[in-house]
């Protein structure tokens, strides 16, 4: 009876083996097909500063990480990495500009596969920039290394790509701050011509004001001496 009861309940056991290897590997897909070196931004609009975040939580195929060097695309002014504990910093300018052209994040010690780990870096898009820019990202490993670079052409869907570039959509500078700016200058503007405008003299009414109550507070004075002497 025992032995009988095993027998029925294996093929279950099996079954039930398979559809959970079937889910893992379909959950397991996605993940690692989701597995990139990412960007996150805390809101980056043209002409202004920004803080980026890169964070990545793999190694190369195992291998742990032990470098990202970041580019710096054309769009962006001036990148300012964000010292952090356990990181060395090195930033490449352009012989031509001297404009930042790289960032190099180097980890104390190697990150292992598997761990997630973030740099920052803080930038200034340039007044005229405006939709997505791409940072591409050298990944190095203690064994081999990951480009970090592909971009997705145009209708094609980003997550087709193997190693996409981390990308940051830049909105366009707002009309309002614009508007407010100016009306801003215009109230300054209006001020001081309110102030050139006004009447030279009062400055001189308000002294010859001030003069003959002195005067009238003296001839009050001498009257009472008078009254009291007669």
């Amino acid at each position: 009876m025992t032995h009988a009861r095993n027998r029925r309940t294996r093929p279950f056991v099996l079954a039930g083996s398979g559809v959970a290897l079937a889910a893992a590997l379909a959950l397991g897909a996605p993940l690692a097909a989701s597995a990139h070196v990412t960007v996150s931004s805390e809101g980056a609009v043209a002409g202004s500063y920004d803080l980026l975040t890169f964070s990545f939580s793999h190694g190369c195929d195992g291998s742990p990480t032990t470098a990202l060097e970041i580019t710096i695309p054309e769009g962006v002014g001036a990148a300012h990495p964000t010292a952090q504990v356990g990181w060395d910093i090195e930033i490449a300018h352009d012989e031509t500009d001297g404009l930042p052209s790289a960032v190099t994040f180097t980890a104390d010690e190697p990150v292992a596969d598997e761990l997630r780990a973030a740099v920052q870096l803080q930038v200034q898009f340039s007044a005229d920039v405006e939709g997505d820019i791409a940072f591409p990202v050298e990944q190095v490993c203690a064994d081999g290394s990951v480009s970090w670079s592909e971009l997705a052409e145009e209708g094609q869907d980003p997550h087709e790509l193997d190693a996409p570039a981390p990308v940051v959509t830049v909105a366009a500078a707002s009309a309002g701050d614009d508007a407010h700016a100016a009306h801003g200058e215009a109230s300054t503007e209006a001020s001081t011509e309110a102030s050139a405008d006004a009447d030279p003299a009062a400055p001189w009414g308000i002294a010859l004001g001030g003069a003959g109550l002195l005067l009238g507070a003296a001839a009050l004075g001498t009257s009472i001496v008078a009254l009291r002497r007669r």
